[in-house]
């Protein structure tokens, strides 16, 4: 049997979005991922057949539709509906209640430089910058799972995330083990604290170092307290 067999509403709700990975491909819709490509840099480790048949799921549900963007031949977009957005809160809440409960501290096998780029990049605030183009690269040690060298282009228009050299000149050069700038972005560790980390280290212009922590940006959920056992 497929389902749980039950009319009450939280079986039937847990039928669409309690498989495996369903909450995180939610996660990066929610986040702002409407591409396939885009949502699968979410999810790394989740196969495209998968995730195809998962938004299949998503879609047969009334919580996600497919739109063509007119003149873009790179496919369709995915958009959350109504009742998609109604899930807001409730990912947000499994998100605060995680943050608060269960993740004391961050295991070496949880641990992903490419995830986190991902996640870093749509949090930067090309506001805080001039609006002449700024590149840094991030260059990680300690990498079991992802790239160890990143560039970042941003301008007013966004936010670019490389992983091949775009040939310009680099701004400032950020060095750290992936373990300590993931606890930085997850509100483990101040900024202070993370400048003290051994293998830290900035390099570049004065006034790009100081104003890092302003435009880097953390996790949504970085200012809930851990306070589980």
């Amino acid at each position: 049997m497929k389902g749980y067999g039950q009319f009450c509403p939280v079986a039937k709700a847990c039928e669409v979005l309690a498989e495996r990975w369903t909450p995180l491909v939610l996660r990066e819709l929610l986040s702002g991922s409407r591409r396939f490509n885009e949502l699968q840099r979410g999810v790394p480790l989740m196969s495209r057949s998968l995730l195809a048949q998962r938004l299949r799921t998503l879609e047969d549900a009334g919580i996600v539709e497919q739109r063509t963007v007119r003149g873009d031949r790179r496919g369709n977009e995915y958009h959350l509906t109504a009742a998609g957005e109604e899930l807001r809160p409730i990912i947000l809440g499994i998100g605060t209640w995680g943050q608060r409960w269960v993740q004391a501290e961050i295991e070496e096998h949880d641990l992903d430089a490419s995830l986190l780029m991902w996640d870093i990049r749509r949090k930067i605030r090309p506001q805080e910058l001039p609006p002449q183009r700024v590149v840094a690269r991030v260059d990680f040690t300690e990498v079991a799972r992802g790239r160890r060298r990143w560039w970042l282009l941003i301008d007013a228009d966004g936010v670019d995330l490389c992983v091949v050299n775009p040939g310009f000149e680099v701004d400032l050069e950020i060095v750290a083990p992936v373990k300590e700038l993931t606890r930085y972005w997850l509100g483990k560790l101040s900024w202070s604290q993370l400048l003290q980390c051994a293998g830290v280290e900035l390099r570049g212009a004065s006034w790009l170092r100081r104003s890092l922590p302003k435009w880097l940006g953390r996790a949504d959920l970085a200012h809930v307290p851990h306070v589980g056992a």
